[in-house]
């Protein structure tokens, strides 16, 4: 696990994961649960940096069941999915709290929105900046190089508007 970067914590036997603990990739995705033989096994939950979590039981290391809830509580359905969906453009925030007063519109389901340099793309983790292609965490940490070949329509949320 130390050659890829990743960590564990809990029981084991016979030297691989088994029973309760806690498994951090590199990515700093966390992932707190049951573990068996070694593979993610029974219930847990994957705790994403951007906030988002997933909760799911696993058998033998395949997701079988699961609810993805983003950071600001929105949980995901895959059947009558109404949010963002054309007919209702409000953001989660404002669906839950109510519309801002007149000239204080919410640009993005956080207010005030996060600060995205100009000629950046915000990325909802970070921010991207086409002339490093690269993505940057909000707080200015490396996240990852972009691949030449994304579409940058579905890499990025919204450009920033001056």
């Amino acid at each position: 696990m130390e050659l890829i970067g990743s960590s564990y914590k809990g029981a084991t036997k016979n030297g691989r994961m088994d029973g309760k603990g806690e498994y951090t990739f590199p990515t700093e995705t966390k992932y707190e649960g049951e573990m068996k033989d070694g593979m993610f096994h029974g219930k847990g939950v994957l705790h994403f940096p951007n906030g988002g979590t997933y909760e799911v039981t696993w058998e033998n290391g395949r997701a079988n069941q699961g609810l993805y809830t983003f950071a600001d509580g929105l949980q995901y359905q895959e059947k009558d999915w109404d949010y963002c969906d054309g007919k209702d453009r409000r953001f989660y925030s404002e669906r839950c709290n109510g519309l801002r007063p007149a000239g204080e519109s919410q640009l993005t389901d956080l207010h005030p929105p996060r600060v995205i340099p100009d000629g950046c793309y915000d990325c909802g983790d970070g921010f991207y900046d086409p002339n490093t292609r690269v993505i940057t965490s909000h707080t200015g940490r490396f996240l990852r190089n972009a691949v030449i070949s994304c579409h940058l329509s579905l890499l990025c949320q919204r450009k920033r508007e001056r």
